[in-house]
């Protein structure tokens, strides 16, 4: 447990640009507080203890504002950013190294017990706002884009945006990618190809609109020619 204290703290300094002291980061990121908190409470759950351990969570929770169920299963080098409005389930599982952003949510989609809660792979980052729904896996050096909602398995070194989650695979070395204005926008492409397809409605309404006055024309020209023949034909009649 204690090491894992140690890499806590580690992951902070590598992955804050913020960070200016150990001290600082011991005494004023309420993300490595919850963490601890968390591993302690887990510690404890693990052996048995009844009622400490989702006391601990209850007041870790009041104090950093990050809810984490003391049955969680935690990895090394966890960095949870701001943290504010996180929350963590039961059954969840999060691998080494990785990084939650502020109003993440790692939940639940049903009443049943047993495993109800995300697996989350190493090297993952969860960017901010982002539901990661059910017992799903997000695969290993992933990242899923602020305010996306995940409820299907994302394979490993994959981006997730959108709601509902959609994968753009992008195949590399892991890294933390810090810069959340990087990963695509489905919303505006989706909005863009409306676009293109308002325009083609446009064009083929502009032809169709065409098509139909020179239609309207020449039919207007054989009413025409039909008068002139109806008049031949009763003057003709009239003669005889």
């Amino acid at each position: 447990m204690f090491t894992n204290l140690k890499h806590d703290l580690e992951a902070v300094r590598d992955r804050d640009p913020a960070a200016r002291s150990t001290a600082e980061i011991c005494l004023a990121y309420p993300g490595l507080h919850a963490l601890w908190f968390h591993r302690l409470a887990h510690w404890l759950w693990n052996r048995g203890v009844p009622v400490m351990p989702r006391l601990i969570s209850h007041m870790s929770r009041l104090l950093t504002g990050i809810e984490i169920h003391p049955g969680a299963r935690i990895g090394t080098g966890v960095f949870i950013d701001h943290g504010m409005g996180v929350v963590i389930g039961e059954t969840a599982e999060i691998g080494d190294f990785v990084t939650l952003y502020q109003g993440v949510t790692l939940g639940g989609t049903g009443k049943e017990k047993g495993k109800r809660h995300p697996t989350v792979g190493r090297n993952v980052v969860i960017a901010a706002g982002a539901k990661v729904l059910g017992p799903i896996t997000i695969g290993d050096d992933s990242k899923v884009g602020a305010g996306a909602v995940v409820i299907q398995d994302v394979p490993a070194r994959c981006t997730v945006v959108g709601v509902p989650g959609r994968v753009v695979v992008q195949e590399g070395e892991p890294v933390v990618d810090l810069h959340h204005e990087c990963i695509p926008d489905p919303v505006m492409e989706r909005i863009e190809a409306l676009d293109v397809l308002i325009k083609k409605m446009e064009d083929h309404m502009l032809k169709t609109q065409l098509e139909l006055e020179i239609t309207e024309e020449k039919l207007r020209r054989a009413e025409d020619e039909l008068h002139e023949v109806e008049k031949k034909i009763t003057g003709e009649e009239s003669r005889a």
